[in-house]
C-alpha cells in the first residue's frame, strides 16, 4: 500500500485563483478592493522571505498590498502607533506582523494591539475565543489550510476520530477547535502524552504539529489514516555535500507513505496553504467590513 500524496502546492493555487475571481468581482461590482498590510521588524532572512513571497501573491490575487519594514531598533511603541495608524485605514482589512519580533518588542501586546476584525492571523485573544466557543472568528491560517485539505479529501469529518499532536497556540489548539467544529472527535496530544503511539494509532485524521524532526514513525499510523504534517524542520543531509541540509517534517515520510491512505509531502503539503488562507482571510475580513456575503468555500 503507498499512499495518496495530497498536493498542498496544486490546492494553494486553486485558493489563489478563487480568491482572485472574488476580487476582480468585487471591484467590477462595488469599485472596491481588498487590501492587507504586512508588517517586518528587523533583518532576519526567514521573514524576508516569508513577506516577499506575501506581498508577491497578495498582488497577483488583485489586493492592495501595503509593506511596512521597520528597522531592527524600532521601539514597541512606534510598532504600536504603526498598527493604531494601520487599525484606522479604510483601504487596509488584513494586519499581519512578522513573527519573531526583536526581543525588546512584547509580541503578545503587539498582536493584541491589532483590531479583531482586521487579524487574518487569527491570533489576536478576541478571535480565539470566537473560535474557541463556535462563534464566527478570523482563523490562524495553517490550520485552516490543514481544514480546507482535509475537507477537500473526506467531505464530511464527522465522526472520524482525530488526534492533533501539538499544543501550540498557533497551530495545535486551533487545529482542534475547527476539527471540533466539523464534528469530529478530538484529542489533543503532545511530547508527553502516555502511549502516544497507540494514541496516533486509532486516528483516522492524524494532525502533526509538534515541531520535532521525523518524529512520528509509520508504524505509528492507522492503516488507511490521513496524515496532515505540519512540521518544517531542516537537518543535515551530509549525503547532499558537506554543511548541507534538507527540510523534513514531524511524520517520517517513508515509513509513513506505506501505511496512510493519504498524506502531505514536506515541502509541498501544508506550507504554501498558509499564504493562500492568509489571502483567504484578507478576503473575508473585507467582505465582514463591507456587510458582503462571505466567500464560500474559502472560511471555517
Amino acid at each position: 500500500m503507498s499512499a495518496e500524496i495530497i498536493d498542498g502546492k496544486a490546492f494553494a493555487a486553486t485558493i489563489r485563483g478563487k480568491v482572485a475571481e472574488h476580487v476582480a468581482r468585487l471591484r467590477t461590482e462595488h469599485g472596491l478592493t481588498p487590501g492587507l498590510a504586512v508588517v517586518l521588524v528587523g533583518e532576519d532572512p526567514a521573514s524576508q522571505v516569508y513577506v516577499r513571497n506575501k506581498g508577491q501573491q497578495t498582488e497577483e490575487s488583485g489586493m492592495a498590498s501595503f509593506e511596512h519594514r521597520l528597522p531592527a531598533e524600532t521601539s514597541e511603541a512606534e510598532l504600536l502607533a504603526l498598527i493604531a495608524r494601520l487599525n484606522a485605514a479604510p483601504a487596509v482589512h488584513g494586519i499581519l506582523v512578522q513573527l519573531p519580533l526583536p526581543d525588546h518588542i512584547d509580541s503578545a501586546k503587539v498582536l493584541d494591539a491589532i483590531d479583531p476584525a482586521k487579524d487574518v492571523d487569527g491570533f489576536h485573544i478576541s478571535n480565539v475565543g470566537l473560535l474557541a466557543t463556535g462563534q464566527k472568528a478570523l482563523v490562524p491560517c495553517t490550520p485552516l489550510g490543514c481544514l480546507m485539505l482535509l475537507r477537500d479529501r473526506h467531505g464530511s469529518l464527522a465522526g472520524m476520530d482525530a488526534v492533533v499532536v501539538g499544543r501550540s497556540n498557533i497551530v495545535g489548539k486551533p487545529m482542534a477547535q475547527l476539527l471540533l467544529r466539523d464534528s469530529a472527535t478530538v484529542t489533543i496530544a503532545h511530547s508527553r502524552t502516555r502511549d502516544l503511539a497507540g494514541v496516533c494509532r486509532r486516528a483516522d485524521i492524524l494532525v502533526a504539529a509538534v515541531g520535532r524532526p521525523e518524529m512520528i514513525p509509520g508504524d505509528w499510523i492507522k492503516p488507511g489514516a490521513t496524515v496532515i504534517d505540519v512540521g518544517i524542520n531542516r537537518i543535515p543531509a551530509p549525503e547532499k555535500g558537506e554543511g548541507k541540509s534538507r527540510l523534513v517534517g514531524d511524520v517520517h515520510f517513508d515509513s509513513a507513505v506505506q501505511v496512510a491512505g493519504a498524506i502531505t509531502p514536506v515541502p509541498g503539503g501544508v506550507g504554501p496553504m498558509t499564504i493562500a488562507c492568509l489571502l483567504a482571510n484578507t478576503l473575508t475580513a473585507f467582505c465582514r467590513a463591507h456587510g458582503l456575503a462571505e466567500p464560500e468555500g474559502l472560511t471555517a
